[in-house]
């Protein structure tokens, strides 16, 4: 049973069950109303034929008071304290033969003479020879009857409009539900046979459940699209970018086993190479999948902390780690509300990366304004020519392929460091002058 089947079945049900209980409540309202308002009004005239019975002498006045006070359809009925009847008069035939049952304790009692409800009242009065004796009115409510024939009408007229109503509004309901889960089902449906990600439609002012379901079937196809493609890069790098290395450690593999164990040179020249290029590769793949990693939606967690602080012990451990002249210029402390680890991480890709490609001392700056904070690393490197400059953050780039290999640089740590930033919500910088230096900017914004 599919999901519209579910939901005309489930409302069309609902609306009759209620629709039902209604209508009963009513009915029993009104029916309970009507005999009142008869009881009422035979009571009264009851009450009457008393006070005249009371008045007169003998049985045949009575008689005639009685037909007097009788009903149009029904009946009176005079019986002593031993239920023989001492008079009866009746307007419609058959009456005699009804005898109604009283509850305990009541006067009345509502029956049904030939299918029709009969109303009786039964009060004591003193009969002309002084004896105490029971009067029963009946009365036969034949508009009564036909009054509940017509409001059972109407109820039912109104249940079948009603369950009518609801039908057409639960399959409409339906239809809504159900559409953008079918454009949902068919656009899974054509990027499960295509092999792509499409996406589907959504209202831009949707604020409903549905437009929310679309908005996050198109975030979840995007973030499905972006790790596939991820994957995609991840395996053509690799297969590329290792190609060189393995062709490396291959060739020099060949030469040792062809001269190496005769040629001592040789085979410190290839077990150097294959190291060499071993290491390369390593820190490569390394590289490579944490990029991948800083790709996904990781999570941050950002604080107050001193930039100043941070900055200063990053440099003392580069400067324990390589024995390398770091110096930081500015005065802390210096606060930005951003996610400590990361900062840390950035700083450490591009000090690394300044030490690599220069001999000289490196040359950190911290400068404030109203805008926000920025951190500049000089180096006194080569310099990066005018032409590289908008490829430094692609991945694999490298301006000196000689220069690289003998650095160890694998091209993707500047990639990195600007995943980091876009993390942070930071931007990189970079200015360059050939045979003068490097100096790359991370500004941080005021949040």
């Amino acid at each position: 049973m599919n999901l519209k089947t579910k939901i005309h079945l489930f409302s069309t049900v609902l609306t009759l069950v209620i629709l039902s209980m209604m209508n009963i409540g009513i009915y029993i309202l009104f029916e309970r109303m009507a005999f009142d308002t008869e009881y009422k009004q035979l009571n009264n005239e009851v009450d009457e034929l008393i006070a005249a019975l009371s008045k007169i002498s003998n049985e045949a006045d009575a008689a005639t008071i009685l037909r007097t006070y009788i009903p149009p359809n029904g009946g009176i009925r005079v019986i002593d304290n031993d239920d023989d009847l001492k008079l009866f008069v009746q307007t419609i035939d058959g009456v005699d033969d009804y005898y109604p049952r009283f509850k305990v304790g009541e006067r009345y009692s509502i029956g049904a003479f030939q299918g029709t409800p009969i109303l009786t009242i039964s009060k004591p009065v003193i009969w002309v020879d002084g004896e105490v004796t029971e009067v029963q009115v009946m009365k036969i409510l034949g508009d009564v009857e036909k009054n509940l024939d017509f409001l059972r009408l109407i109820l039912l007229s109104v249940m079948i409009v009603g369950i009518l109503l609801m039908t057409v509004s639960s399959v409409t309901l339906g239809k809504i539900i159900t559409r953008p889960i079918k454009k949902l089902i068919n656009t899974m449906s054509q990027s499960r046979l295509s092999g792509t990600y499409e996406k589907i439609v959504v209202p831009p002012n949707g604020k409903d459940e549905m437009a929310q379901m679309g908005i996050a079937f198109n975030e979840m196809m995007e973030r499905l699209e972006q790790n596939y493609k991820k994957q995609e890069q991840f395996v053509s790098d690799a297969s590329h970018e290792l190609k060189t290395p393995l062709t490396v450690i291959e060739s020099y593999a060949k030469l040792l086993a062809r001269h190496g164990f005769s040629n001592t040179a040789v085979a410190e020249e290839s077990v150097q190479a294959i190291v060499n290029e071993t290491a390369r590769m390593k820190e490569m793949i390394e590289q490579m999948l944490l990029l991948a990693k800083s790709n996904e939606q990781s999570m941050r967690h950002f604080e107050k902390i001193d930039v100043f602080r941070l900055v200063e012990t990053t440099l003392q451990s580069m400067r324990t780690a390589y024995n390398r002249q770091f110096i930081l210029n500015g005065q802390g402390p210096i606060y930005a509300n951003t996610d400590l680890e990361q900062l840390r991480q950035l700083l450490f890709i591009i000090l690394d990366n300044a030490r690599k490609y220069s001999e000289k001392e490196i040359i950190a700056t911290i400068l404030e304004n109203e805008k926000g904070i920025t951190i500049s690393i000089l180096d006194y490197g080569n310099g990066i020519p005018e032409k590289d400059l908008p490829h430094i953050f692609d991945r694999f780039y490298r301006v000196d392929e000689a220069r690289n290999r003998k650095t160890g640089g694998t091209g993707l740590g500047m990639a990195i460091a600007k995943d980091i930033a876009m993390r942070l919500s930071a931007e990189l910088k970079i200015e360059s002058t050939v045979g003068v230096g490097t100096i790359i900017h991370i500004f941080i914004p005021n949040s």
